[in-house]
């Protein structure tokens, strides 16, 4: 379970606590009637702001577009990355775009989704990553989609790579980005255009 999904569950876990609290307080009888308001109107504030924080991450979950003229618009994350959603061989992959990265990096657990086995890889190739160096297995894969708001992207036979070692997501790296005519951050957002 990541922090996001954590974060999820305490909110959902306060607004539990804020309506259970609600009602035990709106039935009581023998606290006076200022305690009583006082409580409710705390009960109130704690469930704005779950709510608020709730809203945050419905939000943050709809980070990419398409403008007009068919650019992609990426927004970053609450970790600061960008994260972007493909189709790799029919199959659905959530990526983190990674420019210092030099190609499209599958972990096991992704690259098993798409077709592959890992363990049946051979890992002929070495990357060094910012955990040392970890074994690489060339893959190409049959079909990567980009389908975003009536906008897709199709590419075939997309050269790729598994990494041998501990992965906790899937990275988009230039080889695929490469793709694209323009490439550009602004702010919080990243721009891919073709």
């Amino acid at each position: 379970m990541d922090s996001d999904q954590i974060m999820r569950l305490v909110y959902l876990g306060v607004w539990g606590t804020v309506l259970i609290s609600y009602f035990l307080i709106a039935r009581t009888q023998g606290i006076g009637q200022s305690l009583r308001q006082l409580l409710l109107w705390g009960l109130i504030f704690v469930g704005v702001a779950a709510g608020y924080g709730l809203w945050q991450d419905v939000t943050q979950q709809n980070a990419v577009s398409v403008r007009g003229d068919g650019a992609v618009v990426l927004r970053a994350g609450r970790d600061g990355h960008f994260h972007l959603g493909l189709d790799v061989n029919g199959t659905p992959v959530q990526f983190i775009i990674d420019t210092g990265a030099s190609d499209l990096v599958l972990s096991q657990e992704d690259a098993a989704r798409v077709g592959f086995d890992p363990q049946a890889l051979p890992y002929l190739g070495q990357a060094r990553t910012a955990n040392g160096i970890v074994g690489i297995a060339r893959v190409t894969l049959d079909e990567v989609v980009l389908a975003q708001d009536g906008l897709e992207i199709r590419d075939t036979n997309v050269p790729a790579f598994v990494n041998e070692g501990q992965l906790d997501v899937s990275l988009l790296g230039m080889g695929y980005l490469r793709r694209f005519a323009r490439i550009a951050i602004e702010g919080d957002r990243l721009i891919l255009e073709r």
